[in-house]
């Protein structure tokens, strides 16, 4: 019997910090945890568990986006929208207090699965 292979989730954590009271902190301590790839992007610069964070400004080239979480507020999205979604990820969950109707609408529109949802309890729920 053959084993079905889980799909690769790499995630963009967007907003990501060095504060660990932060939830953007606590999404990569448990992404790390769970063995999920991701890759810290913000305008902080640090290290997460090993992880360099990626200076947003910069709009790094990347490949291979499941996942983009936000953790930053709807006024402080909209110079990063086209990149964000230049990057063509299957899904972006607008976690609580990032919720952007014209983002949501945009991603929707290039076919990307939009969700207002908490990346925590996605993982702690086994949903993620």
């Amino acid at each position: 019997m053959e084993v079905e292979e889980m799909p690769d989730k790499r995630t963009l954590i967007v907003g990501a910090t060095t504060n660990p009271s932060r939830y953007a902190y606590f999404a990569a301590s448990r992404l790390d945890m769970a063995g999920i790839d991701f890759i810290p992007i913000g305008i902080k610069s640090g290290e997460l568990f090993g992880k360099k964070i990626l200076d947003l400004r910069t709009k790094p080239e990347l490949q291979d986006i499941h996942t983009i979480t936000l953790y930053i507020g709807s006024a402080n999205q909209e110079e990063w929208i086209d990149y964000l979604l230049s990057l063509k990820p299957k899904r972006i969950i607008f976690n609580p207090g990032t919720e952007n109707p014209i983002f949501f609408e945009k991603a929707k529109a290039a076919g990307i699965e939009a969700m207002h949802a908490c990346t925590l309890v996605m993982l702690s729920s086994n949903q993620y």
